[in-house]
């Protein structure tokens, strides 16, 4: 019987009351690491739109874990106002979900003040360096993410996303371009699997069996030599075989070398270089069309890739990537997928769900523009929509 995308699903612990996600939308609403007024409204807006779990994207989980400013860091001193946006969200009927992350590779050392770590040394294709973890660096971030897992659930989150995607941290390790070591942390797929592995173990110890445990998880880099379905298949089945998640959110791309993999669509270059320092203005100038190319947009455009991870594995998937219809969300539910990631779509409008509920609506109105990206360093919203057009659509910059 095929499944009702409207109707009560099981995430692990979680009786969620429908299977629509909202996807980890980097928000940069929390101005100088806290919990504002304008966090707590923008995922106010998204529950009361009608998902089943909205996602409070990228908590660092150590100060030097930062991508970019505005950033939270889960930290005791924060738990109470973490505690205001777990309530806010769960007065309007959906669960909540914090994803956990740490930069890595496109960590920010002006932000943090810090060298990025990662899994290899190397350059980004803007210059910024990074530096090799570690075997003492890499316990210690085991450690800060089983830390902040715990800090999330004592404020009340339904759900810990760990965030294995993007070339972040975690990714690197994964990826046979981002990872060159020769100890027991690279090398061959088992031992580049061993980080995120031994990661999602300490958080599923810290956090216990109460809260669900997801990874957003790269399928593809999208860049040479990367990680493709060949090397990230056999890290899901590892994963999975551990039982410490409850679900993989299937993901592919990244911010450190081919961002435009991820969204496809229009590419919005010069807005993006509008954000950037100006001293990385002119390196972006000479790599912009490498490091943004273009990617027609197809709807579920990762959905060859992610029925190779349904076909292998047993634990439960959430299908992410352009997700636009309510045919489309039915066929990824046929197809054995058990959720679908909205981003973009809720970012126009938040209310989607509750109107493909009521039929009022079939589609999202979100035409792929992507302009929505540069804004994530003074609020991330929709630029299309105007103020007051509809509530919570936009919320305007932090201040």
């Amino acid at each position: 019987m095929p499944l009702d995308p409207f109707a009560a699903a099981q995430l692990g612990p979680l009786t969620l009351r429908n299977r629509f996600l909202k996807a980890a939308t980097f928000e940069g609403m929390s101005y100088q690491g806290k919990v504002t007024d304008q966090l707590v409204d923008f995922h106010r807006a998204t529950a009361a739109g009608g998902v089943g779990m909205t996602t409070v994207a990228y908590c660092a989980v150590s100060p030097g874990g930062r991508g970019a400013p505005h950033e939270l860091v889960p930290r005791p001193e924060l738990v109470p106002d973490l505690r205001r946006l777990v309530e806010a969200v769960h007065a309007e009927g959906a669960a909540i979900n914090a994803q956990i992350g740490h930069a890595g590779p496109i960590g920010n050392a002006r932000v943090t003040g810090s060298k990025a770590l990662a899994a290899s040394s190397g350059f980004s294709p803007l210059g910024t360096r990074y530096h090799a973890m570690t075997v003492t660096d890499i316990e210690r971030t085991i450690s800060d993410f089983a830390n902040a897992a715990s800090l999330l659930a004592e404020a009340g989150f339904d759900a810990v996303e760990i965030h294995m995607g993007h070339h972040y941290l975690i990714n690197a390790f994964m990826s046979p371009r981002f990872n060159r070591r020769t100890d027991d942390w690279g090398g061959d797929i088992e031992r580049r699997a061993r980080f995120p592995r031994e990661i999602a173990k300490a958080v599923r110890a810290a956090v216990g069996r109460e809260v669900a445990v997801l990874a957003k998880f790269e399928m593809e880099d999208g860049v040479p030599r990367g990680l493709i379905v060949a090397d990230s298949l056999p890290i899901a089945k590892l994963l999975d075989a551990d039982g410490a998640l409850d679900a993989l959110e299937l993901t592919g791309g990244g911010s450190l070398a081919n961002p435009m993999y991820l969204f496809r669509g229009d590419v919005p270059r010069k807005e993006f270089a509008a954000t950037l320092p100006a001293a990385l203005r002119p390196a972006f100038r000479l790599v912009g069309k490498r490091f943004m190319p273009e990617y027609p947009f197809e709807e579920a455009y990762f959905l060859s890739e992610a029925r190779q991870f349904r076909a292998a594995l047993s634990m439960p998937l959430v299908l992410l990537g352009g997700i636009t219809r309510i045919e489309t969300v039915q066929q990824a539910l046929d197809e054995g997928f058990e959720f679908v990631a909205m981003g973009r779509a809720l970012l126009r409008e938040p209310d989607l769900v509750n109107r493909m509920r009521e039929g009022s609506a079939k589609e999202s109105i979100c035409i792929h523009c992507n302009k929505c990206m540069p804004t994530i360093y003074r609020g991330t919203h929709c630029v299309l929509v105007e103020p007051g057009e509809r509530p919570g659509m936009r919320l305007g910059p932090v201040t």
